[in-house]
């Protein structure tokens, strides 16, 4: 059996810790959350040499142990808990080779721990161009640890990484610095009171203003020392930080040297135009129609594949496998529901892969950077920004990030505000319907489908910021945090990273969304395939003596169409009708949107399921949108028009429709009530301004 070693993975934000996590793990690796706590947690599996595996954890970035926010803490509690499954043997700090003075900080406050501890200095391949010489055996001496000079952008140094890792037991864990001296009666006490216990450790603890669950605190008794007030503590903690900077600026005096010619560079002139009052905004918004044209643009052939690869499929099975309510099941349940998530994969994956790299070349720091200055007017904390940004993927793990935020009422309006933000569950509703009412016309050579879903990307936000705004005046937050972002060199983004991020996402959304998908198509079909009363059972009986003028295929569709109609799921649906029709929906569309309360996207995988039950066709280009195109009232009139498609999009812009995002805001909240009120508030929104736009429109 193998050996296994834990490693944790250390840095500060925009130190490419991610590739190095993705350099030493590849598709290795998986992403969940810590036991108990909404902050997402990464981990994988390295190969090293003689037999060994490495299980790396990728910790939440951190400037300090001097935590500020709760995925900083998470951080804290695993470095100081030995009881923790993860407790890491070796602890990996990354450092940017351009800003290796602040990142020592960190560095040396771990290594104080006494765990031992691998310095990786990444960016080497940046060196030349900045000017910057490094001597490592005079760092490594003076910081008594090993460094791993290394570019996760050439693939250069990660071998000696590996090397380094499995030989953790010969690093130093001998402190850089003695920390007592900053008070030393204060330390002298602890030392006494605890014999047995680290110093750097105990003085951690001390000074962090936070509920560390894992660490027992009755066996340390640390309340009954805490002789000192926040305020000098803050003040120890200040004194640490300059001893600490000093060491740091001592060290870099001997082993870095830096050319200031070529230190600056294009960066600064690239940020005047980028993060400009006006041209920042106006580059911001053209980048977001081309991404929008590009996903139009880019992913309708496969679309297209996919859609009659379905289709072909459902009609194969009806044809080939034995006549019965199994092949049934598999035609018009499971192959359709998967085929109505299925053929938005290509549009999802476009859509991460443009985020992933506006992330990795560091332009989305100075999108951040600009939004700020809107979002003051508002009412929210310049810390929202990422959260509603980070909504236009999920609104989930957007949620967890307003963790950051420590004014309770900003954080409190900023989950509440955040789904309204577009994700990526409402992209199949938005897509399916926009291919069905919206022309394909152009205009300045942008097409008025991809003009429309930037529409709605730019609705959904709009709403977020105003909704921010009403709820700043409701709750009265007087207090406004400061909004602290670096912004990363621009980089030439790695592909590999790219790659794994567009591949885990697109990954994670196929199986999350699939999962509901296939359970509710079952549920649904089988709603859909029975029914009680006279009506089902003699349909054929009763549709036969009705229209005797129709050929067979006819007469067959006009008998799963009453079926269906008269199906348990007919019978909700028409119980329904009333409350919706007046906003241009029928009762087929009625079920979707009331299942779509599970998850957005399941809207389109429900139709899918309910149109192939509802006709007897087997002709393989009778795909999902030409069934849903083609369907029409018991008048003649057509079911998706540009009036009642405006007011689904609409809808599906403002309404709360997802379970998981619920339970997620009652979780960070403690509470049922701003969950309910989300619901309800956002709901009644949404059926409000879908009742007006089909109105003004039909």
């Amino acid at each position: 059996m193998s050996k296994q070693i834990n490693v944790a993975l250390i840095g500060n934000p925009n130190t490419g810790k991610t590739s190095v996590f993705n350099a030493l793990t590849g598709l290795n690796q998986k992403v969940g959350n810590y036991p108990g706590i909404t902050v997402e947690k990464k981990e994988g599996l390295c190969k090293l040499p003689r037999g060994v595996k490495a299980h790396i954890i990728d910790l939440p970035g951190t400037y300090s142990l001097n935590a500020s926010s709760l995925d900083e803490n998470v951080v804290i509690e695993l470095l100081l808990n030995k009881n923790d499954k993860d407790y890491p043997d070796v602890a990996v700090i990354v450092t940017d080779v351009e800003n290796l003075k602040r990142n020592l900080l960190l560095f040396t406050q771990i290594k104080d721990l006494k765990i031992p501890t691998i310095l990786v200095i990444n960016m080497a391949d940046r060196m030349t161009r900045k000017g910057i010489s490094l001597n490592i055996p005079v760092l490594e001496k003076l910081l008594n640890t090993k460094i791993a000079l290394i570019s996760t952008r050439k693939n250069q140094g990660i071998t000696d990484l590996k090397e380094l890792i499995n030989n953790y037991k010969t690093i130093s864990t001998e402190p850089c610095l003695d920390t007592s001296t900053i008070d030393v009666q204060y330390f002298e006490n602890l030392r006494k009171v605890f014999p047995n216990q680290d110093l750097y450790k105990l003085w951690v603890v001390i000074s962090q203003d936070a509920n560390f669950g894992k660490i027992d605190r009755n066996e340390l008794d640390i309340e009954a020392f805490k002789t000192k007030s926040k305020s000098e503590l803050k003040r120890l903690q200040q004194k640490e930080t300059i001893k600490r900077y000093q060491f740091i600026n001592d060290v870099l005096k001997k082993g870095q040297t830096i050319d200031a010619s070529k230190a600056t560079g294009l960066r600064a002139k690239f940020d005047r135009v980028l993060t400009h009052k006006v041209w920042g905004y106006v580059i911001f918004f053209v980048i977001l129609l081309t991404i929008f044209q590009a996903i139009y643009d880019w992913a309708s052939v496969p679309m297209d594949f996919i859609d009659a690869t379905f289709a072909s499929l459902s009609s194969w099975v009806k044809t080939t496998l034995p006549p019965g309510q199994l092949t049934n099941l598999l035609a018009e349940g499971v192959i359709a529901g998967i085929g109505g998530i299925a053929i938005f994969i290509p549009q999802i994956a476009f859509l991460f892969l443009f985020i992933s790299v506006l992330e990795e070349s560091g332009y989305m720091s100075r999108v951040v950077f600009l939004m700020d200055r809107v979002m003051r007017r508002f009412g929210l904390s310049g810390k929202s920004v990422v959260p509603l940004i980070s909504g236009t993927a999920c609104a989930i793990p957007a949620i967890m990030a307003t963790r950051n935020i420590e004014n309770w009422k900003e954080r409190l309006i900023t989950i509440l505000v955040t789904p309204f933000t577009t994700c990526s569950a409402r992209l199949p509703v938005y897509l399916i319907i926009i291919a069905l009412v919206i022309p394909e016309g152009r205009f300045l050579g942008l097409s008025y489908q991809a003009l429309t879903l930037m529409l709605l990307y730019l609705l959904g936000f709009g709403m977020a910021v105003f909704a921010a705004y009403i709820l700043d005046k409701i709750l009265k937050t007087n207090h406004k945090t400061f909004f602290v972002i670096e912004m990363p060199s621009y980089k030439i983004p790695l592909l590999k990273n790219v790659g794994i991020t567009v591949l885990e996402k697109t990954k994670s959304f196929i199986f999350e969304a699939g999962k509901i998908i296939l359970a509710i198509s079952i549920v649904l079909w089988i709603l859909a395939s029975y029914g009680p009363g006279k009506e089902f059972n003699n349909a054929e009986e009763i549709v036969s003596k009705e229209f005797t003028e129709l050929n067979q295929v006819e007469l067959d569709d006009k008998i799963a169409a009453y079926k269906l109609e008269h199906s348990f799921i007919g019978i909700i649906g028409k119980s329904i009708e009333p409350a919706i029709r007046p906003l241009g929906y029928d009762w087929k569309i009625g079920i979707g949107v009331v299942t779509s309360f599970a998850a957005r996207e399941v809207f389109v995988g429900t139709l899918a399921t309910i149109y192939s039950v509802g006709s007897a066709s087997e002709d393989e280009d009778d795909t999902i949108k030409n069934r849903m195109a083609a369907e029409v009232y018991d008048n003649g009139e057509k079911v998706f028009t540009l009036a009642s498609g405006i007011s689904l999009l609409l809808f599906y812009a403002f309404a709360m429709q997802c379970m998981s995002t619920l339970a997620i805001v009652k979780r960070e909240t403690n509470t049922w009530k701003w969950p309910l009120i989300q619901l309800f508030g956002m709901s009644s929104i949404a059926y409000v301004v879908a009742l007006i736009a089909f109105q003004l429109l039909k």
